[in-house]
């Protein structure tokens, strides 16, 4: 098969790598894809906005399977305009992708169908947001509808952050993501991110993950796209998971595809567990970044027949292998990092974590020189460590990112505490 895999970042080097080694795959194209991703396939220069360059470049050369890597091609159509035009592609069509691409259309679904979540608001209006959140106090979370590349919630926990919140999206802060809010409950529990198999009908679970949204050690500072995660979650029993189906991902499906928007891709949510039991706290229509990275060195099996049940509605017939294994990523970021970015800093060593046993580096924001790897964005790599306890797998980590030479870089020292913790007694 010939594969094309659009996007260009962790997660899509770390589709890669999976793809890459699949019997199936004779040729594998990554649209605009990284350094990291250059080691697996060959990196195509094609304006992925374009869905008419996209779907001309399948025809030219033979494309078997499209996979969809980041959110934002999903909300604009891209599975819709390539299956139309003839061709296989994994992930939701534009309908359906609503469900990461607005947070008001999902909190409206979970209402309709019962599927457990924070209590809402939704508003266009400053004034009538700021109202809502005097009458109903705080600690309390502020999310623009829109996408924001994970930086478009606030967990205030004061009325004055709440109100500065409501202020910058409604301001132009966040673009055009912030032309509506939705205001939600402080829900007390502990998170945890939940993947499924969709293919409109059936849903396959994957694996569990937690991720480490805020930029500093001892969850502190703003969110960011994710500084680090590991997989598996261990407040995610099995229980836990056949709860998180039945309660929250099987309804969701049902309510999609009584809506006459079926789903089908990858449903990720994002999960509150509370003393109730887990509450939705928000889905995301692709694989996680940096939640991808820690998923797919635990699968054992071909994923890429996976995609194929799941493009061909035959989930119900298929299943997949787990390592028993965990993995946890530590993402090093650029310093500026969730604001501005500082590029083009000279990273080195990478060549000597990557040669370390139980290790993998992933690239997301580097750019390839001719002698220099530099930084080129804000997350910049991804060092995964496995091991067979979550403290076993950090240790690992933790000697990968040490080896990596980059003055101007900076992560987390802390990924997978709570893991660790648990582990400890």
């Amino acid at each position: 098969m010939k594969i094309l895999l659009i996007g260009s970042g962790g997660r899509e080097h770390a589709l890669a790598w999976a793809i890459s080694g699949s019997p199936l795959c004779d040729q594998l194209f990554i649209a605009p894809g990284n350094p990291g991703t250059a080691q697996c396939g060959e990196n195509v220069v094609l304006d992925i906005a374009d869905h008419a360059a996209v779907i001309a470049f399948c025809k030219l050369h033979g494309i078997d399977l499209v996979v969809v890597g980041p959110e934002g091609p999903l909300v604009a159509g891209i599975t819709d305009d390539v299956i139309a035009a003839g061709f296989k592609a994994f992930g939701p069509s534009k309908a359906a992708a609503q469900l990461e691409g607005s947070k008001a259309f999902t909190k409206e679904l979970c209402a309709e169908f019962d599927i457990p979540t924070a209590g809402f608001g939704r508003f266009d209006n400053a004034e009538a947001a700021k109202a809502y959140v005097a009458s109903q106090g705080a600690p309390i979370v502020i999310k623009a509808d829109g996408l924001a590349a994970g930086k478009g919630v606030v967990m205030a926990e004061t009325l004055e952050e709440a109100n500065a919140a409501i202020e910058m999206m409604f301001s132009g802060g966040l673009g055009a993501a912030g032309a509506e809010v939705v205001i939600e409950e402080w829900m007390i529990g502990e998170e945890a991110s939940f993947f499924a198999l969709c293919d409109g009908r059936h849903a396959l679970p994957l694996a569990s993950a937690q991720d480490h949204k805020r930029v500093g050690d001892g969850d502190t500072g703003p969110n960011t796209g994710g500084m680090g995660a590991y997989s598996p979650a261990p407040v995610m029993t099995p229980d836990m998971e056949r709860r998180v189906m039945t309660e929250i991902v099987e309804p969701t499906l049902a309510g999609m595809a009584k809506r006459g928007t079926p789903f089908k891709g990858v449903l990720f949510a994002g999960l509150m567990i509370t003393a109730q039991g887990p509450k939705l706290i928000e889905y995301n229509v692709r694989f996680g970044d940096p939640e991808c990275e820690v998923l797919m060195p635990r699968l054992k099996s071909d994923i890429v027949p996976a995609f194929l049940a799941a493009c061909d509605g035959v989930l119900d017939a298929f299943d997949l292998r787990w390592s028993d294994e965990a993995a946890l990523t530590v993402v090093l970021a650029a310093k500026g990092y969730p604001g501005t970015p500082e590029k083009g800093s000279v990273i080195r060593g990478v060549d000597k974590a990557e040669a370390l046993e139980h290790v993998l580096v992933f690239h997301a924001g580097t750019k390839q020189g001719a002698s220099e790897l530099t930084a080129n964005g804000g997350r910049v790599l991804n060092v995964v460590g496995l091991g067979r306890t979550v403290s076993e797998a950090q240790k690992r980590a933790y000697q990968g990112v040490d080896l990596i030479d980059w003055p101007e870089g900076f992560c987390r020292r802390d990924i997978g505490w709570q893991a660790v913790k648990r582990e400890q007694g």
